[in-house]
């Protein structure tokens, strides 16, 4: 619903904007005059353009602003997780505007063969010393809205390319953002820069243009990034092929710490990039190494190319580069709410930390915390090789963790229904495949009487 909300007010924003310097009745009526001239087809198409082009730059400009991964947008967004929601639908939203925008633009042919050229308006006014340069803006913006659309479908069709290939692809973003700032400027009319519209406009362009720059400079992170090491290296479980990795790493004394179910960047090998990790320890749990570092854990499933072979490649000793903390997941809601945990998979590992945080000894203030339902699904129970650990952490939970199983291989799979014997508002916290979550999210929408409130982790960065 944040992210439905944030792209509302900001596309609204921008037509208020425009809104404050198109004509007051934007010239429509008629559409076509007693002499059968289309006055107003034309105005209505250069209103199109000029509108869907605005809202498709101010989208992409948000899109750059949301990859620079600003601590200060969690809070209001709900985590950074979510700020990566809003900057992958800004794209997609942008990319649909775009679509608008060259179709207003195409629309000239329809119009000229049903009533001719009679009532076109005339060229706008733009920058003087940008006059000669419409020609190669218009093509910069053609040539650019194809690669957007490519970059779109890339995008959505996740299985196209791995993510690293994927990665180097993505990077060319802030390079086409840049050819579309001089495509907006070149054709802006000069009417646009008046205020408000002007002061908006100009503000996205230019901290937009900033954040390409940034990010093609590579120091997006770069303040919140650390030098560690790995601590140890262990396969979980009975050595499967899918069996999940666990890495301990050693942070140095710049890390500033994490709180219960946070997640960071975590970068094994400078070729492959940096990759959303969730932190599955709490502050403290694993006291410090040899060297006196505080240590923390990863619980890292093979979910790809990339995943699948880290237990091999990585050693204790080896460098890697954590940057964050960041999200916002921390399985705490409202007094008067009873407090549900579902972890799914490898969905469990925030869980393992916000399971730690309840035991007996540990560190941070635990008077604040309630009670928990927690429902823990897994293919199954009998090879989980996290499951022991969670009963384990359950049994000692204070205040307590009621722990319900649920094994494909043994049982039926959990259903939002289910939770219905729960009584009162719930507040949901779910990790873990984006089905359930989606089954969850649809519920939760028609809870009714009794209102769910769903918190939901994603790791979908792309």
């Amino acid at each position: 619903m944040r992210i439905k909300i944030a792209l509302g007010i900001w596309l609204l924003g921008i037509t208020l904007a425009w809104l404050a310097v198109a004509p007051p009745d934007l010239g429509l009526w008629p559409l076509v005059d007693a002499q059968g001239a289309a006055s107003g087809w034309w105005r209505l198409r250069q209103h199109a353009i000029y509108l869907t082009g605005l809202w498709s730059i101010g989208l992409m400009s948000l899109g750059m602003l949301l990859a620079l991964r600003l601590p200060l947008l969690e809070r209001p967004l709900g985590g950074m997780d979510q700020v990566y929601r809003l900057h992958k639908w800004a794209g997609i939203s942008a990319a649909i505007t775009t679509i608008a925008h060259w179709g207003a633009k195409e629309s000239s042919g329809w119009i000229k063969a049903l009533w001719g050229r009679a009532g076109h308006p005339e060229r706008e006014a733009v920058w003087a010393w940008l006059t000669d340069s419409r020609g190669l803006a218009k093509d910069v913006g053609e040539w650019a809205f194809y690669l957007l659309l490519a970059m779109v479908l890339i995008t959505l069709w996740q299985r196209l390319l791995p993510y690293k290939r994927w990665r180097i692809t993505h990077r060319a973003m802030p390079l086409l953002y840049l050819a579309l700032v001089f495509h907006a400027v070149a054709l802006m009319p000069l009417s646009f820069w008046a205020m408000p519209l002007g002061l908006l406009m100009g503000s996205l362009l230019a901290l937009g243009s900033l954040a390409a720059l940034w990010s093609l400079a590579g120091w997006i992170g770069l303040r919140r990034s650390h030098a560690a090491r790995i601590h140890a290296v262990r396969l979980l479980g009975d050595g499967a092929p899918d069996a999940p990795v666990e890495v301990i790493c050693a942070m140095p004394p710049s890390w500033p710490g994490h709180r219960a179910g946070q997640f960071a960047f975590v970068r094994f090998d400078r070729s492959e990039g940096a990759h959303p990790f969730t932190i599955a320890s709490a502050p403290g749990a694993l006291g410090v190494g040899e060297r006196g570092e505080s240590l923390l854990r990863l619980v890292i499933k093979p979910l790809g190319d990339y995943t699948r072979t880290l237990h091999q490649r990585l050693r204790a000793g080896q460098s890697v580069t954590i940057e964050g903390p960041y999200g916002r997941f921390d399985g705490r809601g409202q007094a008067e709410r009873q407090q549900v945990w579902v972890a799914a998979g490898v969905g469990v590992t925030p869980f393992l930390a916000l399971l730690e945080v309840r035991q007996p000894g540990a560190s941070g203030p635990a008077a604040d915390l309630a009670p928990v339902h927690m429902h823990y699904c897994t293919r199954d129970a009998r090879r989980d090789p996290l499951l022991a650990r969670v009963q384990a952490l359950c049994a000692q939970a204070q205040p307590p963790v009621q722990l319900t199983v649920h094994s494909a291989a043994q049982g039926p799979l959990l259903k939002p229904q289910d939770l219905e014997v729960i009584s009162g508002p719930l507040d949901i916290w779910f990790c873990g495949p984006q089905g359930l979550g989606d089954a969850l999210h649809a519920h939760a929408h028609a809870s009714g009487p009794r209102p769910w409130r769903l918190h939901r982790e994603s790791f979908a960065m792309r």
